[in-house]
């Protein structure tokens, strides 16, 4: 079997192995955290959504010259537009967290993500690594760091496909190409993500782990892909997303202390 095929059953196989682990060493716990994320994610949604509603609403009626007036259309239309904004803002809220919500997650995540590849990596190996809050703010800054880098390349490669589906006659070939090559760099990163938690307690520096991740690409492409999957469920993907999260992380954690270890034995025989 190659190198890529190993990579990429490793990465399914480890998620089963995850959702066993998550059950059998009681991590279930660590599902608490998506749920309260959730909470906040739609209380503070509704939130904006109203905020922003009302505002687009007085602006366009102030503009329109229909603030104040009372005829007998006043009421639809006034009702309309509300309507229409609340509509426009609900769709562009749908394609930031379409697109976007997998690297939010990540972000606001990252804490407990940190803390749990850490956990994992210790129920695995038995090492075990003291606590230290020093320790735990670099690898939630370096976690922020790698999840916004990897969202600026993959927005400057969304733009570059936009601009490119714009073409014509060959415009819509390449959009259907490039949103196939686009969901595997997207899963890359993500599994990136997860995967450079282990790199980080191995001390590798972020060009170091970038060298393990691409030489490992198909294995972050199968663990980030999960996760991406879960993203494009329809109304209820970003919700899931940080369950998968959790697994994912979990999966990763697994895949590199295999991953290392075996690496670590063939310079040992050297």
């Amino acid at each position: 079997m190659s190198k890529n095929a190993n990579n990429i059953s490793l990465g399914f196989s480890s998620y089963g192995k995850a959702i066993n682990l998550i059950f059998s060493k009681g991590l279930w716990w660590f599902f608490l955290f998506p749920v309260a994320f959730n909470v906040l994610l739609f209380y503070s949604g509704f939130e904006v959504k109203s905020i922003v509603s009302e505002y687009a609403e007085n602006y366009l009626l102030g503009a329109t010259g229909l603030n104040g007036e009372e005829f007998f259309l006043s009421e639809f239309l006034k009702g309309a537009m509300s309507w229409i904004i609340g509509i426009v803002f609900s769709l562009i809220m749908f394609l930031v967290l379409a697109y976007f919500g997998g690297y939010i997650i990540i972000i606001i995540m990252s804490p407990i993500l940190a803390y749990l590849s850490e956990k994992t990596e210790k129920i695995i190996t038995g090492k075990d690594y003291p606590f230290s809050a020093e320790q735990l703010m670099r690898d939630v800054v370096r976690g922020i760091l790698i999840a916004l880098r990897n969202a600026g390349i993959e927005f400057g490669l969304f733009i570059m496909l936009f601009i490119v589906s714009l073409l014509p006659i060959i415009g819509a070939l390449l959009s259907i190409i490039g949103s196939i090559f686009l969901f595997l760099i997207s899963s890359y990163f993500y599994g990136f993500s997860f995967m450079d938690y282990s790199n980080e307690r191995k001390r590798l520096n972020i060009s170091q782990s970038i060298a393990v991740i691409r030489k490992h690409k198909w294995l972050a492409i199968t663990n980030g892909g999960i996760f991406s999957l879960s993203l494009l469920i329809p109304f209820c993907g970003v919700s899931l997303a940080g369950f998968f999260a959790i697994i994912s992380v979990v999966a990763a954690s697994i895949a590199m202390t295999e991953v290392l270890e075996k690496e670590n034995k063939q310079e040992l025989v050297k």
